[in-house]
Protein backbone atom coordinates (compact mmCIF):
# COMPACT_ATOMS: atom_id res chain seq x y z
CA UNK A 1 0.00 0.00 0.00
CA UNK A 2 2.81 2.32 -0.81
CA UNK A 3 0.82 4.44 -3.57
CA UNK A 4 -1.58 5.23 -0.65
CA UNK A 5 0.85 7.07 1.59
CA UNK A 6 1.82 9.29 -1.46
CA UNK A 7 -2.01 10.01 -2.13
CA UNK A 8 -3.05 12.94 0.41
CA UNK A 9 -6.85 14.16 0.92
CA UNK A 10 -7.12 17.76 0.25
CA UNK A 11 -7.72 20.12 3.29
CA UNK A 12 -11.24 20.59 3.84
CA UNK A 13 -10.96 24.77 3.62
CA UNK A 14 -9.39 24.65 0.68
CA UNK A 15 -11.81 23.47 -1.95
CA UNK A 16 -12.40 24.89 -4.96
CA UNK A 17 -15.94 24.35 -5.67
CA UNK A 18 -16.96 27.13 -3.52
CA UNK A 19 -17.19 30.83 -4.79
CA UNK A 20 -15.19 32.44 -2.91
CA UNK A 21 -12.22 30.48 -3.33
CA UNK A 22 -12.58 31.29 -6.91
CA UNK A 23 -12.83 35.08 -6.76
CA UNK A 24 -10.23 35.26 -4.83
CA UNK A 25 -7.83 33.60 -7.58
CA UNK A 26 -9.29 35.64 -9.89
CA UNK A 27 -8.43 39.09 -8.01
CA UNK A 28 -5.15 37.83 -7.36
CA UNK A 29 -4.51 37.15 -11.00
CA UNK A 30 -5.86 40.55 -12.19
CA UNK A 31 -3.51 42.46 -9.53
CA UNK A 32 -0.60 40.36 -10.92
CA UNK A 33 -1.51 41.42 -14.24
CA UNK A 34 -1.66 45.10 -13.07
CA UNK A 35 1.04 45.07 -11.66
CA UNK A 36 3.17 44.14 -15.07
CA UNK A 37 1.58 46.85 -17.06
CA UNK A 38 3.72 49.38 -16.08
CA UNK A 39 6.69 47.55 -17.21
CA UNK A 40 8.68 48.34 -20.52
CA UNK A 41 7.47 46.31 -23.50
CA UNK A 42 10.56 44.15 -24.96
CA UNK A 43 9.34 43.81 -28.34
CA UNK A 44 7.87 46.97 -30.45
CA UNK A 45 4.50 48.36 -30.54
CA UNK A 46 4.38 48.39 -34.63
CA UNK A 47 4.73 45.45 -36.44
CA UNK A 48 8.13 46.15 -39.47
CA UNK A 49 6.91 45.61 -42.98
CA UNK A 50 9.91 44.44 -43.62
CA UNK A 51 9.04 41.62 -41.08
CA UNK A 52 5.77 41.07 -41.83
CA UNK A 53 4.23 42.65 -45.07
CA UNK A 54 7.24 42.86 -47.83
CA UNK A 55 7.91 39.28 -47.79
CA UNK A 56 4.30 38.31 -48.63
CA UNK A 57 3.84 41.26 -51.01
CA UNK A 58 6.97 39.33 -52.48
CA UNK A 59 5.76 36.16 -52.37
CA UNK A 60 2.75 37.31 -54.22
CA UNK A 61 4.35 39.08 -56.70
CA UNK A 62 6.21 36.11 -57.88
CA UNK A 63 3.15 33.81 -57.98
CA UNK A 64 1.29 36.95 -60.16
CA UNK A 65 4.49 37.34 -62.66
CA UNK A 66 4.36 32.73 -62.82
CA UNK A 67 0.41 32.69 -63.65
CA UNK A 68 1.10 35.53 -65.97
CA UNK A 69 3.85 33.66 -67.52
CA UNK A 70 2.06 30.60 -68.09
CA UNK A 71 -0.69 32.09 -69.00
CA UNK A 72 1.32 33.49 -72.31
CA UNK A 73 3.23 30.63 -72.96
CA UNK A 74 -0.14 28.22 -73.03
CA UNK A 75 -2.17 30.45 -75.49
CA UNK A 76 -3.53 28.56 -78.01
CA UNK A 77 -2.32 31.27 -80.79
CA UNK A 78 1.50 30.45 -80.13
CA UNK A 79 1.29 26.54 -80.56
CA UNK A 80 2.16 25.16 -84.11
CA UNK A 81 -1.09 24.36 -86.23
CA UNK A 82 -0.99 20.50 -86.31
CA UNK A 83 -2.32 18.99 -89.59
CA UNK A 84 -5.20 16.85 -90.05
CA UNK A 85 -4.56 13.26 -90.45
CA UNK A 86 -4.70 11.90 -93.35
CA UNK A 87 -7.64 8.68 -93.89
CA UNK A 88 -5.59 5.61 -94.81
CA UNK A 89 -6.67 3.88 -97.76
CA UNK A 90 -9.27 1.14 -97.57
CA UNK A 91 -7.67 -2.07 -98.47
CA UNK A 92 -9.63 -5.30 -99.40
CA UNK A 93 -8.43 -8.61 -97.14
CA UNK A 94 -8.27 -11.86 -98.11
CA UNK A 95 -7.92 -14.65 -95.84
CA UNK A 96 -7.83 -18.58 -97.24
CA UNK A 97 -10.71 -21.01 -96.43
CA UNK A 98 -11.16 -22.27 -93.06
CA UNK A 99 -8.87 -19.98 -91.06
CA UNK A 100 -11.77 -19.15 -89.09
CA UNK A 101 -12.24 -23.12 -88.07
CA UNK A 102 -8.38 -23.19 -87.44
CA UNK A 103 -8.01 -19.98 -85.01
CA UNK A 104 -11.16 -21.46 -82.96
CA UNK A 105 -9.44 -24.60 -83.02
CA UNK A 106 -6.20 -22.62 -81.42
CA UNK A 107 -8.34 -20.59 -78.81
CA UNK A 108 -10.09 -23.71 -77.28
CA UNK A 109 -6.60 -25.95 -77.17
Amino acid sequence: MKGDEKVASPAPGASWTRPEAYIGALAVKRSYRHAREDQPRSQPAATRPSLSTLPFAVVLAALAILAVAIMIVAFPGNQPVAKPAQPSPHEQGVAPRGWLQEAQKQFHK
